[in-house]
């Protein structure tokens, strides 16, 4: 693609799209009215003091942020541009959009609508891709900060934060239970991205960020809109899910309850929009879970779901895809139920036998599963779990090689290579029985050292070797 096609069809917005970029803060769900800003960044002088928005688009601000996106990949967005067309891009265009943005005259592109199916059956979790332009602006936004917002933020929020993990949030779970306190409010907000008071948000944002051109500019990207099946919807309400900025915005919105649970004495972990609030008894969870709804629902003006959100026992909760059980008088972690079934369908997914992978292909999606999937659930007890998923999944190996030695011709060059007796050649080859039944019987021939020799990787022994547990 030439470069001059950037220009056509691909401007910094596009034209003709409606925009609410007004950043007058008008009250929604009761929220306060805040001060209002100009769209047009005519901010009053000592907002802008700090020059927090030449700080975003300086030019090594903006490289980091570009390479950051080059590195994730990911999709395009609703003008077709490319992550890896952006390098040229902005090589050419930089220059007019860093002064776009500092002059505020900028508008966000809406995003792009995507589902992507939940756990829970016909459910969906709703996406917005950006353009790719308008992720590195966001990156930019988010990498400056970050850092300002970063010194704020509670000990015990885990998600999206640097040097930390899931691991570090789980190890704290662990801690508090250990410490007596066995009971949870296993706290959901319902549909939390979509539902966040964006006059609210702004409110928070702005007793931190002076710089009134940097609100703005937030702003619009909140209220830049979505494109679905090529209809664009408004977004008053909501952070769309899916940008670089979202992560760090949400933090800063539930920053506000980690504070607020502190201040009340609880031990909570808050990973993203999942929190835990450990309690000693039932009867005092319960009493938190009444008392601290009031907080999140007329303060914040979030929802809480009542049908998701409950009391129990640290054992019968699930939290991150772990599962919590007691051994030996301490509570330990272990493979939820659930996340066990969710890989056993991923692995299913990864050996059919009739994907037409060829063999190095599977193997290599299959090593890249089990690595990150064993290095997530690392803290869990499941040396049992996946020696039994091994023997699973080499069965299923075995009836991949089966199958591709459908023709009896093909079973008696394949077996006699193995150094078999040509009475058991002749028996295997001629097996009638179904491929699943015959993939038993080949344990004769590709035994697990043979299976390990073709490159295929055993979950348990991945495990021994990076156990952290």
């Amino acid at each position: 693609m030439s470069l001059d096609t950037y220009d056509k069809g691909r401007q910094l917005q596009i034209e003709g799209w409606p925009h609410k970029v007004s950043v007058e803060l008008k009250g929604h769900a009761g929220a306060p009215e805040r001060e209002k800003m100009t769209e047009n960044n005519a901010a009053n002088t000592d907002r802008q003091a700090d020059r927090l928005l030449e700080k975003i688009f300086s030019e090594e601000n903006l490289y980091e942020a570009c390479h950051k996106v080059v590195s994730n990949k990911g999709a395009g967005g609703v003008d077709g541009m490319q992550v890896n067309e952006l390098r040229p891009y902005l090589a050419l265009h930089s220059a007019a959009l860093t002064q776009q943005l500092l002059e505020g005259k900028y508008k966000p592109n809406p995003v792009r609508r995507v589902e992507i199916p939940k756990e829970e059956p016909g459910k969906v979790r709703k996406l917005g891709i950006p353009t790719a332009v308008d992720r590195v602006i966001q990156q930019a936004i988010a990498q400056i900060l970050s850092a300002l917002f970063e010194p704020q933020f509670h000990e015990n929020s885990y998600g999206f934060r640097p040097k930390r993990s899931t691991h570090d949030a789980l190890k704290q779970c662990q801690q508090n239970v250990n410490a007596g306190y066995i009971y949870v409010v296993d706290m959901d907000l319902e549909k939390f991205f979509d539902t966040v008071n964006q006059s609210k948000l702004i409110q928070v944002l702005s007793q931190t960020i002076k710089d009134g051109r940097v609100i703005s500019l937030i702003h619009k990207y909140l209220n830049a809109g979505v494109l679905e099946k090529g209809v664009f919807a408004k977004t008053d309400i909501g952070v769309p899910q899916g940008g670089p900025l979202s992560p760090l915005l949400s933090n800063i919105m539930l920053n506000e309850l980690d504070w607020e649970l502190d201040r009340r004495g609880h031990k909570f972990v808050r990973y993203a929009d999942d929190c835990m609030i450990f309690c000693k008894s039932k009867r005092s969870a319960e009493r938190t879970l009444a008392n601290i709804i009031p907080f999140i629902e007329r303060k914040l003006f979030l929802t809480v779901n009542r049908e998701k959100t409950e009391v129990a026992r640290i054992t019968e909760v699930k939290f991150l895809g772990y599962g919590f059980y007691r051994r030996k008088g301490e509570y330990r972690l272990k493979v939820h139920p659930k996340s066990v079934l969710k890989m056993k369908d991923k692995l299913r997914e990864l050996t059919s036998r009739s994907n037409g992978w060829g063999d190095e292909f599977r193997i290599m999606k299959l090593t890249r599963f089990i690595r990150g999937w064993v290095n997530y659930f690392a803290l869990a007890d499941m040396e049992s779990l996946l020696r039994n998923m091994d023997g699973w999944l080499r069965r299923r190996i075995r009836a991949i090689y089966w199958k591709q030695w459908k023709k009896i011709k093909t079973r008696y060059s394949m077996l006699k290579k193995y150094g078999l007796p040509d009475w058991q050649v002749h028996q295997l080859a001629n097996c009638r029985k179904g491929i699943w039944c015959a993939a038993l019987v080949l344990n004769y021939v590709l035994t697990n050292k043979e299976i390990a020799n073709l490159g295929y990787i055993s979950m348990t022994d991945y495990f021994l070797k990076t156990r952290v547990n």
